[in-house]
Parts: structure tokens; C-alpha cells; sequence
């Protein structure tokens, strides 16, 4: 790794904040294999990923309605009760956080594949979010992770040199996307793997 590391790009989901749909689907379905055949068939990963890049919450849960009548109730409260999805912070990984923030050594960014529609309410109830020095929310730019353009934009705006930058992210696919463009990755797992992998490079 780079030891000229002077910026810190951060992912969200899967890092800072809990946010999983089985949250909210474990009071709709009765048993795991409904949901998980739910999940497989109709709100897939893939359908989410659209709203991500900036499709309206109202055109996704529309077309499947239209696929999947029987499925209605199930398919319209993914938004309507969105929050419920939310589990909270992960503690510990704010506060690696929140010690990259007090060295003052690092510019501190967020790149997120986030539904602009959603995005608002995480920012309401997560005050560290404050803390960054900017934040690319995939779902505003209309792209998203791990296509380059969505790491251009970040680079652009706030001037960001990638091979000066370390960026973490709980995707795989994503670290490599970033690496393609010259950026340091960490792969989360963990909020104690992250730490010793920022402490081994000397970043902490």
C-alpha cells in the first residue's frame, strides 16, 4: 500500500450502518425459506441495485406489482417501511471513524450505492455522517459502485489522487473496481480486521 496516504474514502452500508431487509421482512413472512424465496425471486438484490443507480422508488415498486399481483402488500411495504430496515450504527467501526477523524491527517469521504430517495433519512438519524468532508451517493449521480464513472466522480469533485487514497468497502467486487483506478482497498469484515489492517499500514 501506498504510504503517501493522505485520503480515506469510507462505504456505508455493511461498514457504518446495519441496514439489511430481513430487519423488516422477519414480521412480514412466516419462516426464513418464504422470505428467502421472496428475496431470490421478487425484491432481488438486483432489482435494489436499480434504485441504487437512481431509478424511482415509485417505477420499481410499480413494476413489480405489475409482475407479481399476488405479492402486493409484500412488495409495496419495502419502502413504505424502509426504516424498519435500519438496524443502527456498527459502533465500533464509527468509532475507527471517528479516530481517522481526530489524527487530522486524512481527508475522509463516503462513497455509497444509496437510493436518493432514501438517502435523506439516514443523514436525519446518523449524525456522524457530518463528519466527512463529502459524501457520493450513488442514487444522486445515477450510477453506481463498482462502475468506474461513480469513483471519477468522487475523484473530480473533491480533487482526490487514488493512488493516494485508501478506500474500504464490504463488497469485493467494489474493492476491485476501485483498484482497477489506482485506489488502495480494504475489504471489511470486520470492525477489529479493519482496525488492524489500518494499524498495520500505519494509517492508525
Amino acid at each position: 500500500m501506498n504510504h503517501k496516504i493522505n485520503t480515506i474514502i469510507f462505504d456505508l452500508g455493511g461498514v457504518l450502518i446495519d441496514w439489511n431487509p430481513r430487519y423488516l421482512y422477519r414480521n412480514i413472512f412466516d419462516g426464513e425459506e418464504k422470505m428467502d424465496w421472496f428475496f431470490d425471486n421478487i425484491c432481488t438484490s438486483e432489482w435494489n441495485e436499480n434504485q441504487d443507480a437512481g431509478r424511482s422508488l415509485q417505477d420499481a415498486i410499480e413494476e413489480l406489482v405489475f409482475k407479481f399481483p399476488d405479492y402486493e402488500d409484500e412488495i409495496r411495504v419495502y419502502y413504505s417501511r424502509w426504516e424498519e430496515m435500519l438496524g443502527g450504527t456498527l459502533p465500533d467501526s464509527v468509532e475507527i471513524l471517528r479516530l481517522l477523524r481526530d489524527t487530522k491527517k486524512f481527508r475522509i469521504y463516503a462513497l455509497t450505492n444509496w437510493s436518493a430517495e432514501t438517502f435523506p433519512i439516514a443523514l436525519a438519524r446518523y449524525g456522524f455522517l457530518k463528519w466527512f468532508d463529502g459524501i457520493v451517493v450513488s442514487g444522486e449521480e445515477k450510477t453506481r459502485k463498482p462502475f468506474p464513472e461513480i469513483y471519477h466522480i468522487l475523484f473530480s469533485r473533491f480533487k482526490v489522487n487514488p493512488f493516494e487514497t485508501v478506500f474500504i468497502d464490504d463488497s469485493l467486487p467494489n474493492i476491485e473496481g476501485a483498484k482497477a483506478l489506482g485506489l488502495s482497498g480494504i475489504h471489511f469484515q470486520s470492525p477489529d480486521q479493519l482496525k488492524k489492517a489500518l494499524e498495520k499500514e500505519k494509517i492508525l
